[in-house]
């Protein structure tokens, strides 16, 4: 067993998950509790993509301009339920690697848009922690929930039609 994956380890991997998805609960829950709304963040990120030295890269200001700010009624929905969800996720152990995923995929785009801020350490330590693996989650639900989705398509009751193996 690799030492980033020992019992001992996974004290530490958990600390820093459930730290990680305390973050993410609260940032979301004050959203939700906040009335959020994702347009001034895109209008300021836009305003950033301009300039000698812009915090927001061309491309992706072309994204946020055709893409997120048309649909930016969308975006009032996924991101607070998304950091929400992604939090509840780190602190039970439950669903963790989509969960770091998703939250890693949301401070990239946090930092794309030109928000430091807590972003890079969020970040960093989602990274930690999908490196990690199954470290990650040794004391969590996922413990328990991998092993028996893994068995469950293994048994075959996973097959689709017309595969077979």
């Amino acid at each position: 067993m690799r030492w980033y994956k020992t019992p001992l380890a996974a004290v530490v991997w958990t600390v820093l998950r459930i730290w990680l998805g305390l973050q993410w609960i609260e940032a979301g829950i004050h959203k939700i509790t906040g009335g959020f709304d994702a347009a001034g963040f895109l209008k300021g990120a836009l305003a950033n993509a301009t300039g000698d030295h812009p915090a927001v890269q061309g491309w992706y200001a072309e994204f946020l301009q055709q893409f997120a700010m048309p649909n930016v009624h969308i975006f009032n929905v996924l991101i607070p339920w998304g950091e929400l969800l992604v939090g509840i996720g780190l602190i039970v152990g439950l669903a963790t690697i989509p969960a770091l995923i998703a939250g890693a995929f949301m401070n990239l785009n946090f930092m794309l848009a030109g928000t430091t801020s807590t972003n890079p350490i969020l970040y960093t330590a989602a990274i930690i922690l999908l490196f990690a693996g199954a470290g990650a989650y040794y004391f969590g639900l996922d413990r328990f929930t991998v092993p028996f989705i893994k068995g469950y398509f293994r048994k075959g009751h996973g097959k689709t039609a017309g595969i077979t193996r």
